[in-house]
């Protein structure tokens, strides 16, 4: 993974922009305005999931929308209980119907339950769709490294995202460092916490440096990731929000700002819903 002009260079080639809309949250025929506001403010990178319930209204966006569809990048994921081969790749299938899509730009495995133990052969269908056209470039979610290195064992194909849990209370350094060993991007979903289980946005060291550079809470940790070679798909409704999120790399935190941020860190107890990818099991 590289940070080329404005975007992220993949491990297979693919490149993301430096930001995407993530869309929990988002539902119905609002939630369809809503993410064509963002394309329209400049987002070319929606992240969404089946069990957002929204996968419809993603597809109903792009259609309606006035880009071309090579120029929108649609992100979805795999649930925990179609991780055996033949459920994992049919299931692809009924997702691109769901959304009226001939193919997702990026897919990810979004769990890996791994007391199952079924999570390689996900990724093993995973792979072939991506040969059959299906999928443009494939990925993980919430892996850890043992995750990691078996299916890439298995496969010889190594993921090139991981979208994992990083905020200010859980950095999750330490998958940031092991995802670069293995040359993937890592993704950060909820950047900013979520609202309603913490007060990541309201914290007043962030606030700080915010008055600092004149820029949001929001901006300052979307610069975190950014400076730390980390992709994030921040969920806004709002156009206010969409549009300040967007416009987050026109300044540098120094270190200084970023060890501070990094001190924030919780440790496990900053996880937004203790989510362990260890023990923590999605089914869908």
């Amino acid at each position: 993974m590289t940070i080329g002009n404005n975007s992220f260079i993949l491990n297979d080639g693919s490149v993301l922009p430096l930001v995407g809309l993530g869309t929990i949250g988002i539902n119905g025929d609002q939630g369809t305005f809503e993410i064509l506001n963002a394309l329209n403010t400049g987002y070319r990178l929606i992240d969404t999931s089946t069990n957002y319930d929204n996968e419809g209204i993603v597809g109903e966006a792009v259609r309606r929308s006035a880009l071309p569809r090579e120029e929108i990048l649609i992100s979805t994921k795999l649930p925990g209980s179609y991780h055996e081969y033949d459920k994992a790749f049919i299931f692809i299938q009924e997702s691109l119907r769901r959304t009226g899509l001939k193919y997702f730009d990026k897919y990810l495995i979004h769990w890996p339950n791994p007391k199952d133990g079924k999570y390689v052969e996900a990724w093993k269908a995973l792979v072939d769709a991506q040969k059959q056209g299906l999928i443009r470039t494939i990925g993980v979610s919430n892996f850890e490294p043992e995750h990691l290195d078996n299916i890439i064992a298995e496969t010889g194909v190594t993921p090139a995202t991981n979208q994992v849990e990083r905020h200010p209370y859980f950095n999750n350094n330490r998958m940031v460092e092991e995802d670069e060993k293995r040359g993937i991007l890592t993704e950060s979903w909820s950047p900013f916490g979520r609202g309603y289980l913490n007060d990541v946005l309201q914290n007043a060291t962030i606030k700080e440096i915010a008055d600092k550079y004149d820029k949001t809470p929001a901006q300052i940790i979307l610069n975190w990731n950014y400076q730390a070679g980390v992709f994030a798909v921040p969920k806004s409704s709002n156009p206010k929000h969409q549009k300040d999120n967007i416009n987050n790399t026109n300044f540098e935190l120094t270190p200084e700002d970023i060890e501070t941020i990094d001190s924030l860190d919780k440790g496990e107890a900053g996880r937004v819903e203790g989510q362990d990818p260890n023990e923590y099991h999605e089914y869908v």
